[in-house]
């Protein structure tokens, strides 16, 4: 088989695998719509690999595979760029999506949904492979939509929940206001270059690096405004603040897909968009530091709210937040090849703790409230075992894949010299305190501890709890809760996924098979993988043809000079701040969950205020909904009665209508049938055209 059937074979085939389960679903049956569909990434993921080794051998693919249509002297077509970028994105989404088919056997088994939901995760896998394997812009855009539309329909999958349809909506709405942006700033492209190809486009940058943009009593470079509107794209898809509220609220839909999209693929888009885009990016200072700002607050301002959570998939989904800060913010300081390294490793371990919370909701029978569970580790060994490995990885401990990685990201920041880098460096420094703590928060109260399952809403019958609320605050969680669950009442036998819980004297188990094997074989890269790719891919050449970096952007030079390697730079890390930052937010967790579960609760009444704020998210929902929701309401309130009843009904339709018909009464009173009527009308007309005649 030649190389170039290989490139068709890793978008089609999981193309093939959706239409079969898709449209043929029914008559497949469930068993043979997983076995096709996961056969079918399991041949994508084979041809990437291959392709990978190909790649490594130093060959590369740059052509269009066919024109879609011609118009105005430009070519519109579809074309597969092969690199070394493309090679790792190609492997992690084949191999993560792999993963997630596997694990969904197990987790979707008496969902009435099976082979839907088999065909929209394919089909989202088809979705990203053709966004990262785009050698133009229309290309990427369309792979870029269609990640959004098939989000859509993963996050809403369970669409009689009314919180779902208001979540995929959310989702939807966030994201065309930054695709409104990636679309003004691809049309800029055509406008100043002709043309939609990277290569062409790259090869002319710099002619046009002095360019102005033509926008009225603004002085903007035109390579600047063309990045900062990518770049407001990038922050819709990879939610960015503040374009970020759709990801939270995303945890509506059943967990496989919160792995596969938060994890590998949709979220990652934005990263590895900016990284496709760099010899753009690195002719403008101004954009790159409004990258690293914007990519500094997510990173920091989304940490404090997972601290909050008790939704475990909440906790998880605070925590994507942040870790997409930190590539932004690698981005921001030109060391892209960090973002791409710590989009890989977050990945696995991003998806190991998405999958591994799953399976943690299915030992609690779809309960999952961290305030519900502890002590699961005797129960769930498995689970617990890849959930630890996947939070130690997260935090950056040293020698597992986050930690390389992660540590990468704060270095290339500390010697990045741009306008905002003071701010992001602290805030990715304080943000390792903030994740370590966040994320052994949830580990503790769920494996460790007092056993709380089994017990309904043990968490409302205290003063205070294990996760630091008041009576007043559980109560009304409580009562989210169950007016929650009245909304779903109508839908209990078509959601087998209902937050039921365990019944008193019931005990968590362990999941089949089908579950635990994709943790364990997450677990592996998520030790493994940072110390095999961290020498090519930060010390080495590995992304020179992929990836541009101007000769006075140094940080990564800065830290090729430093270290001699992967072991020389973890033992580096044992005396470093965020080493210290991160052991002491583990420290403070544990001490305050497992030992002193008063203080939390002592704080939070001493500090309400700050609990507010970040239990209300920093009020931008309520913000959205009354400004743009509500603006939009009222604009179609508005629109209603004075334009269309008014302006429209009233004066041009009605008003037209009620004109004619009073000039028609008037004139109809010359109809009379008389004929001196006639003769005094036609001598009135002739006086009256000769005075003016006269007078003119």
């Amino acid at each position: 088989m030649d190389i170039q059937t290989l490139y068709l074979i890793v978008p089609l085939a999981p193309l093939f695998g959706a239409i079969c389960a898709g449209l043929f679903g029914k008559w497949l049956g469930r068993k043979m719509s997983h076995r096709i569909t996961i056969a079918m990434v399991g041949l994508s993921l084979y041809a990437a690999v291959k392709i990978f080794l190909d790649v490594m051998d130093g060959h590369s693919f740059d052509g269009p595979v066919y024109t879609w249509f011609n118009s105005g002297g430009t070519s519109f077509h579809v074309g597969f760029l092969i690199d070394r970028l493309t090679a790792v994105m190609m492997l992690v989404v084949t191999s993560v999506s792999l993963m997630v088919h596997i694990y969904t056997i197990g987790y979707m088994e008496e969902d009435d949904g099976y082979q839907r939901f088999f065909s929209y995760i394919s089909l989202f896998t088809f979705s990203m492979l053709m966004l990262v394997m785009a050698n133009n812009f229309m290309q990427l855009f369309f792979g870029w939509e269609a990640v959004g539309l098939v989000s859509y329909l993963l996050i809403g999958f369970w669409y009689k929940r009314p919180t779902a349809i208001y979540a995929n909506l959310k989702a939807f709405l966030v994201n065309r206001v930054g695709d409104f942006g990636f679309i003004l700033g691809i049309g800029l492209v055509l406008m100043v270059f002709g043309t939609l190809n990277y290569a062409d486009v790259f090869a002319n940058v710099a002619a046009h690096a002095d360019d102005i943009a033509p926008i009225g009593g603004m002085h903007v470079n035109m390579i600047t405004a063309i990045c900062i509107l990518l770049f407001i794209g990038a922050m819709g898809k990879s939610a960015q603040f503040p374009l970020h509220v759709w990801l939270p609220d995303s945890m509506e839909g059943p967990t496989p897909i919160s792995a596969l999209i938060h994890a590998a693929t949709m979220v990652t888009a934005g990263i590895f968009m900016v990284s496709r885009m760099s010899p753009m990016f690195e002719l403008s200072d101004t954009a790159l530091s409004f990258v690293m700002i914007i990519g500094a607050i997510t990173a920091l301002f989304m940490g404090f709210l997972g601290i909050i959570q008790n939704d475990i998939k909440r906790v998880i989904a605070y925590s994507t937040l942040s870790q997409l800060g930190y590539m932004t913010v690698a981005l921001g300081a030109s060391a892209y090849s960090v973002a791409i390294f710590h989009l890989m490793t977050h990945a696995f371990f991003k998806a190991l703790l998405f999958l591994g919370a799953g399976s943690v909701i299915m030992g609690m029978h779809h309960d999952q409230d961290i305030r519900n569970m502890g002590g699961l580790r005797k129960y769930m060994p498995i689970t617990w075992i890849t959930s630890l490995i996947g939070s130690l990885a997260l935090i950056g401990t040293p020698f597992f894949s986050g930690f390389y990685s992660k540590d990468s990201i704060i270095e290339a920041v500390e010697y990045s010299h741009l306008p905002g880098s003071g701010f992001a460096y602290f805030a990715v420094v304080a943000g390792v305190f903030i994740t370590a703590f966040y994320s052994f928060r949830m580990y503790f109260l769920v494996f460790h501890g007092e056993e709380r399952f089994g017990k309904a809403h043990a968490h409302d019958e205290h003063p205070s709890t294990s996760s630091g609320h008041t009576v007043a605050a559980d109560a009304q969680a409580h009562d989210a809760h169950d007016s929650h669950a009245d909304a779903h009442d109508d839908y209990a036998e078509e959601d087998e996924h209902e937050h039921h819980g365990l019944a008193p004297g019931q005990k968590p188990h362990e999941t089949p098979w089908v579950v635990w094997l994709p943790l364990v074989l997450l677990a592996i890269p998520s030790v493994v993988i940072g110390y095999i790719a961290v020498e090519p891919m930060l010390f080495g050449n590995y992304f020179k043809e992929a990836i541009y970096i101007a000769e006075h952007h140094e940080a990564l030079a800065h830290m090729n000079a430093e270290f001699n390697g992967a072991f020389d730079m973890a033992f580096h890390s044992l005396l470093s701040l965020p080493f210290f930052l991160a052991l002491a937010g583990v420290a403070s967790s544990w001490f305050f969950y497992m030992k002193r579960p008063d203080i939390p609760a002592a704080i939070q009444k001493r500090f309400q205020w700050i609990y507010t704020l970040l239990d209300n998210k920093y009020y931008f929902d309520r913000f959205n909904d009354w400004f743009f929701a509500g603006g939009a309401r009222g604009a179609s309130t508005f629109l209603s009665r004075f334009g269309d009843k008014v302006l429209i009904d009233g004066l041009l339709v009605n008003g037209s209508a009620n004109l004619v018909g009073k000039i028609s009464g008037i004139v109809r009173r010359f109809q009379s049938g008389y004929i001196y009527h006639y003769a005094f009308t036609m001598i009135t007309g002739v006086f009256v055209l000769l005075t003016i005649r006269n007078w003119f």
